[in-house]
């Protein structure tokens, strides 16, 4: 057996897993980093929002020279842009052998939509078409919030052939609603006459906030309920596997299938422990399955590179039904705490991009250096 298969990241994709950074900056592409994980760790895509883009951007200066360099008279958004987009092109041309090595199955660099427009469908689908056309990269996916409004985006952008990442998922009923999304939208595409295999989607499950907004909870209860406490994340993404595998075996799915179709996979998302009492690879290690992906950042992909330990634990996780009825006798209603989830998860990405327009626009003016 060689190093590199035995080593905890590569043995995930021994198992079907593929592992996606969940981190961008500059920094890791020009100092080699990001190119030493995907020769080394095998890591076969990265993924960036909003907050990770203003914590790259505010800290240190390595966006100083490129702040000077941008077009003069440029607006916040534009600076924003111009910034954002070398990043995003540069980490794709990094990827693009593994998006050739895997005929699209990996090598994608994930990159949102203004996080102002996760209620908005027709602005957020021209946002959507105006950034894949800019980018001009084949392994480049647009992601969406799964929000109402953005289902139907999801679909047209996927009739349109392009690549999706579904985002801000906190249950199996709307990662569901997503599947079908992403259907009719290959459907859509199929009655146009355009090829099916040249488009691929994830959906992005976000596990650890649904333990932090549960257990909250739990702690209310008191110290009887305290056996419950971290089991509702792994419960709920077990739950969307399940529902993913019926859509898999549907006669619907099926004929796309034979049009050409690929799968929309189910991604794991922050998977990074909040809480310290849980093991600081919860949620790398109870998810692994074929056919998913888990993104990972910086500090677990340096923990599970150290300590993890993969075995397919996926599909062999606890009766999660029977979890979520004890949760629901004790008034934890899992659908609210969704919808919850989903309307901070929104917040959280407006205000560091606010933030981060901010910052830039007191650029304006001055040598270029961030404040």
């Amino acid at each position: 057996m060689d190093s590199l298969s035995t080593k905890p990241l590569r043995r995930l994709q021994a198992l079907g897993q593929s592992v996606w950074l969940d981190d961008l900056s500059r920094g890791l592409i020009e100092s080699g980093a990001l190119a030493q994980m995907i020769r080394d760790d095998g890591i076969s895509g990265v993924t960036t929002n909003p907050a990770i883009l203003h914590h790259a951007i505010t800290s240190g200066s390595d966006y100083d020279a490129g702040i000077r360099t941008a077009p003069a008279g440029a607006s916040a958004e534009q600076l924003y842009e111009w910034l954002v987009l070398d990043d995003v092109g540069r980490a794709a041309d990094l990827l693009r052998p593994v998006y050739e090595r895997t005929h699209g199955h990996d090598g994608y660099v994930s990159l949102e939509v203004s996080p102002r427009l996760a209620r908005d469908t027709g602005r957020t689908v021209a946002e959507a078409r105006r950034l894949f056309a800019k980018l001009a990269r084949p392994n480049v996916m647009i992601k969406v919030p799964g929000t109402r409004e953005g289902l139907p985006a999801i679909r047209a952008l996927i009739a349109d052939g392009i690549h999706v990442n579904a985002t801000l998922l906190f249950s199996a009923e709307r990662c569901a609603e997503v599947a079908e999304a992403w259907m009719a939208g290959l459907e859509d595409r199929a009655a146009a006459g355009h090829p099916l295999d040249t488009v691929h989607s994830v959906a992005s499950f976000f596990v650890s906030r649904i333990d932090t907004a549960v257990d909250r909870r739990l702690d209310a209860l008191g110290s009887e309920v305290r056996d419950l406490r971290g089991l509702a994340a792994v419960a709920c993404a077990q739950l969307a596997h399940s529902s993913r595998c019926e859509i898999a075996a549907s006669p619907r799915w099926r004929r796309l299938i034979d049009q050409g179709a690929v799968p929309q996979r189910l991604l794991w998302a922050s998977t990074g422990t909040k809480d310290p009492v849980y093991p600081d690879v919860k949620y790398v290690d109870a998810l692994i399955g074929p056919d998913t992906v888990t993104t990972v950042p910086l500090a677990t992909l340096a923990a599970y590179r150290d300590h993890g330990d993969p075995a397919p634990r996926l599909e062999a996780a606890a009766d999660a039904p029977t979890l979520l009825r004890k949760l629901g006798a004790l008034g934890i209603r899992l659908d609210e705490i969704a919808l919850q989830l989903e309307a901070e998860g929104i917040r959280k990405f407006v205000e560091p991009f606010e933030h981060l327009l901010s910052a830039l626009a007191a650029t304006r003016g001055t040598t270029g250096a961030l404040s």
